[in-house]
């Protein structure tokens, strides 16, 4: 087993996005072209916190799914190689997302992607949120390579 692990450096130099929208901390196991587990420190200064909710503070779902995108990007990105620099990957596609447990300030959200195929610039993976031992989220997650505009 080919073990890899990335921090928030090498994370960033592998996705464009940045604070506040970049939701994966580290990076803990790779397998070329078969998994990655990635890790989302949840804090209370998270700034979606102000309004999400100011007397019951959860993370929206919504950013959990960006977050197991963002951990899927980092598996494909990893898996290829090289991104050539007129490329960039965007998610494309959400199935069957289940929301299982809120997710709250003080939990570490681990992240994992597993290669399911590809097609040409088209990935899919299954993709699930985990706070210790009990599933978040989960679902199915589509995502392509596609040509810069602009």
């Amino acid at each position: 087993m080919s073990t890899q692990i990335m921090d928030i450096r090498k994370i960033m130099d592998l996705l464009p996005h940045r604070f506040p929208f970049l939701l994966v901390d580290r990076v803990i196991e790779f397998k070329e072209d078969e998994y990655i587990v990635a890790i989302k420190n949840v804090t209370i200064n998270e700034p979606y916190f102000q309004g999400h909710f100011p007397d019951y503070p959860v993370m929206p779902g919504v950013l959990i799914v960006e977050a197991l995108a963002q951990t899927g990007g980092l598996l494909v990105i990893n898996s290829i190689q090289e991104i050539p620099g007129n490329k960039i990957f965007l998610f494309s596609g959400i199935e069957k997302v289940r929301f299982r447990r809120p997710v709250y300030p003080g939990d570490q959200l681990r992240l994992k992607a597993y290669y399911i195929r590809h097609k040409m610039n088209i990935w899919k993976m299954k993709a699930e949120a985990w706070v210790g031992d009990v599933l978040t989220t989960d679902g199915i997650l589509t995502a392509a390579l596609v040509d810069r505009e602009g």
